[in-house]
């Protein structure tokens, strides 16, 4: 079958290398927006400056959606578009990095450990989110309860879940005597190489104490800073990089143009040279992904609740609002800023008006929407952990405070106007309990507090912290989202 990307009416040159010199050393389970757009361009922009044969494949392993993703990238020959777009233009350029791309519905669990057996394997690379690692996130250990691991537990010969399919691979590979691969984990989350690695060797030893060992032994699990706003792709972002390419691509999606990505140069196996094409490889990723996490991820977060109770739907909508703007970089300057510790050539101040400036593009449609699901995974690592460090040394953290109200308010599922918020959290029926038998005041936020997966024993313990909450939370309530930033910018509490 040809490729939409051998069509006449295309409007851009496709990638001149043959894509039969590319080897699946890269096996990425997640093939979700973020990856196509980010660690697959890395890969597809080595693989043109270069004699690189280092190639991807992808593997989705749950939803319906990644099955039908999987097929579309199969009948164009594995090829996408990804637009990237800034405030005063778009750039197109196709992705040409995936030499096979897989589902269990149309590969069975058996074909997909036989792409992460193979013998030329060096990688199994990792976007399956936070809820994907199956951790408990109080203890930061593998949840042996979790649907899915019970599930692998009893088959782990048929595993469903990514954490179920490393260690059934590495089992295979071990008995083998196939060389072992690195687990690359790639998601938004603090230290995500030892997260990686804690559910591996958790479910290892469930399994075989002696596998566990081998792996501990034999397996690296580096840690990552990845870095790109790439909105959900919707009919619009589609049909709009339709016009601007000539042929319609039903995996096309849009990002920012900026990129980054810094990963301990930790491999077992070998790794391609993205340092090359703009990576940076280091003997310490923490620091960098602690900017990341609690700068841009914790601000956006801030604007993603209460920009959706304040009536916006995207983000650049809400950085319309000057007090929202005003509000973000506070956030990230006065509260979270002085809980880093940074090479001195770091500058925060620049990186902060840089991130509000990514925010603001108006060519994003990132839906508020979007960056508030998860949230019960999300709130620990973004807010909640630097609202430690100020409780700990008596600084002020009231836009964390409202940050963290903001998300309690969004999970009572009803917007300001009573329309009702479709909360996606893998903890929703709990808060459709909590809303149930406490949907106001004071009483809703201890109930929410008392969530230890999320909040932990210290924090519902702290007596000043939960009175601040409850007052932030009660004034939220009164004035409505827009009305509490813009008091917050006063300094009114």
């Amino acid at each position: 079958m040809d490729s939409i990307f051998t069509h006449p009416a295309l409007k851009i040159a496709p990638p001149a290398w043959d894509s039969a010199r590319l080897q699946p050393r890269i096996v990425h389970l997640g093939c979700g927006a973020f990856h196509r757009a980010h660690q697959a361009l890395y890969q597809h922009h080595l693989l043109a400056s270069s004699d690189c044969d280092w190639g991807i494949c992808e593997v989705n392993l749950m939803s319906a959606s990644g099955q039908l993703l999987v097929e579309n990238l199969r009948q164009q020959q594995l090829q996408y578009c990804v637009a990237e777009k800034g405030a005063d233009s778009t750039t197109l350029q196709i992705i040409a990095a995936v030499k096979e791309a897989l589902h269990p519905a149309l590969d069975g669990c058996a074909g997909i450990l036989r792409a992460l057996t193979r013998p030329q394997a060096a990688i199994v690379s990792l976007t399956i989110t936070e809820k994907g690692y199956c951790t408990q996130a109080a203890t930061g250990e593998l949840d042996l309860t979790h649907p899915l691991i019970e599930h692998d537990l009893a088959h782990p010969t048929t595993p469903k879940s990514a954490i179920g399919y490393l260690v059934e691979a590495l089992r295979q590979r071990r008995e083998q005597q196939l060389p072992p691969f690195t687990v690359l984990s790639c998601d938004n989350l603090r230290e995500n190489g030892h997260v990686a690695r804690t559910a591996v060797l958790g479910f290892a030893d469930a399994i075989d104490p002696a596998l566990a060992a081998w792996i501990k032994q034999h397996v690296s699990f580096p840690c990552t800073m990845v870095d790109r706003i790439v909105p959900a792709v919707t009919a619009e972002s589609q049909q709009e990089i339709a016009a601007l390419l000539g042929v319609e691509d039903p995996c096309a999606l849009a990002c920012e143009p900026f990129r980054q990505w810094v990963i301990e140069d930790n491999f077992v196996s070998g790794r391609p040279e993205w340092d090359r094409v703009g990576a940076q490889f280091v003997t310490d990723v923490a620091p960098f992904e602690l900017m990341k996490l609690r700068m841009l991820n914790g601000s956006h977060s801030f604007l993603a609740y209460l920009g959706y109770l304040g009536g916006f739907h995207t983000i650049a909508d809400t950085m319309q609002h000057p007090a929202y703007r005003k509000a973000a970089l506070a956030l990230m300057m006065a509260e979270q800023a002085p809980t880093l510790s940074l090479p001195a050539e770091i500058n925060l101040q620049q990186y902060a008006e840089q991130l509000i400036t990514r925010f603001s593009n108006p060519s994003l449609q990132h839906r508020t929407w979007q960056i508030a699901m998860d949230g019960s995974q999300k709130l620990p690592q973004r807010l909640l952990d630097s609202l430690r460090h100020h409780l700990n040394v008596g600084t002020d953290y009231r836009h964390l405070a409202l940050g963290i109200a903001g998300w309690m308010r969004y999970v009572l599922a009803r917007d300001e106007h009573g329309a009702a918020i479709d909360v996606v959290d893998p903890l929703s029926a709990t808060f459709t309990a909590i809303n149930a038998r406490a949907p106001e005041g004071d009483a809703r936020v201890t109930a929410l507090l008392a969530i230890e997966a999320i909040f932990g024993t210290d924090l519902p313990a702290n007596p000043a912290f939960v009175a601040t909450l409850q007052h932030t939370y009660q004034q939220l309530c009164q004035r409505g989202a827009r009305a509490a930033v813009e008091s917050l910018n006063q300094g009114v509490r």
